[in-house]
């Protein structure tokens, strides 16, 4: 019972950090493509200013939560991802530098290359990360000591010798660009005005129907590449209200935009990701990371999962630090409420 609760509250607090800190990515990947002037890609960044670091908390929390629940899912999946989750480490700190560096300066080149750092570092963070999922979904080739390694790429196809890049996983990575995309667009609708604002409803539709392409694609490839996903719906047909939910948000989030309720697209963006992650919680249960070899070397809940005196002890402290930590969102979100413009202080 205890390590379903950690699993579920390592998945939440990932759902947490990809709803988060998935529209200022998404932000980032339109920024050269939305912002057409100066003063729009001030507003852009203005738009993300004061959370853009906090979101990211929830990535360093659900990385520590991990650790602290699942150790050896952690070990193991630290030392097979190296070279990924080096390449993403460094994104993450050339995405900040851009941010943090772009106005130092007032020369026009000095801007336009953090510009485009800040919106390529952001394009490949939101593909690193779906194709990181999609490896998790797919297996990864974990051996009888649960260590595995798995080199960039090998030949592009799923098997028993897959690269961390092959066609399953590259239409995760695909996935997750377009995804964070809308979801950044409709972040951008909520918090600017004028042009920029129109501009943003604009790239919501245009992106819907590839979003619902992809969506598609990456569930009937997901049941074609590992059919076990579907065991848990079939045991609890309950689960199926998952992916009624994800066509359900999609559809409310093209009616919003288009009527320009934008909070409510912005909220069907949410739900739309949030149900996606939890789907995928959902077939993977009780496996943390699958083994492609065999699956008895699978790494679940009841092989991974930490001493009994450790949970109970760390469900308490949790608690505790996660009623701070939403207390703290709450109150700089609360703050942050409303449009954002080129003459207030702060951001």
């Amino acid at each position: 019972m205890m390590g379903t609760i950690w699993f579920w509250i390592v998945g939440a607090m990932l759902t947490a950090y990809v709803v988060l800190d998935g529209f200022d990515i998404g932000v980032g990947a339109l920024h050269l493509l939305l912002a057409r002037t100066e003063d729009e890609k001030r507003l852009v960044l203005r738009s993300i200013g004061p959370v853009w670091d906090g979101n990211e908390v929830w990535l360093i929390a659900g990385g520590g939560t991990l650790y602290f629940a699942f150790p050896l899912v952690y070990a193991a999946s630290f030392s097979g991802f190296y070279l990924p989750l080096m390449i993403v480490l460094w994104l993450l700190i050339l995405r900040g530098l851009s941010i943090e560096l772009r106005g130092h300066i007032g020369m026009g080149v000095w801007r336009a290359f953090f510009d485009g750092l800040f919106a390529l570092s952001s394009v490949l963070l939101a593909v690193f990360y779906g194709a990181a999922l999609a490896n998790v979904i797919r297996g990864v080739p974990l051996e009888a000591d649960s260590y595995f390694f798995l080199p960039l790429w090998t030949n592009w196809r799923v098997g028993p010798s897959p690269g961390i890049l092959d066609w399953y996983t590259v239409t995760g990575g695909v996935l997750a660009l377009i995804a964070l995309a809308v979801h950044g667009a409709a972040y951008l609708a909520v918090k600017t005005i004028g042009d920029l604002q129109q501009r943003a409803r604009r790239t919501i539709s245009v992106l819907w129907i590839p979003l619902i392409a992809i969506t598609a694609l990456s569930l009937i490839a997901t049941m074609a590449i590992r059919p076990q996903t579907l065991d848990n719906y079939k045991a609890f047909p309950i689960a199926f209200l998952i992916p009624a939910g994800v066509i359900a948000s999609l559809i409310a989030l093209l009616l919003f935009s288009r009527r320009g309720n934008d909070r409510r697209a912005f909220t069907a963006s949410c739900v739309y990701l949030a149900l996606m992650m939890i789907g995928a919680a959902a077939g993977l249960y009780p496996a943390l990371l699958p083994s492609i070899i065999d699956p008895k070397d699978d790494l679940t809940i009841a092989r991974s999962i930490t001493g009994h005196h450790a949970q109970a002890v760390g469900l308490a402290w949790w608690t505790f630090g996660i009623a701070l930590a939403i207390m703290y969102f709450v109150i700089i979100y609360r703050m942050f409420r409303g449009k954002v413009d080129l003459e207030s202080e702060g951001y």
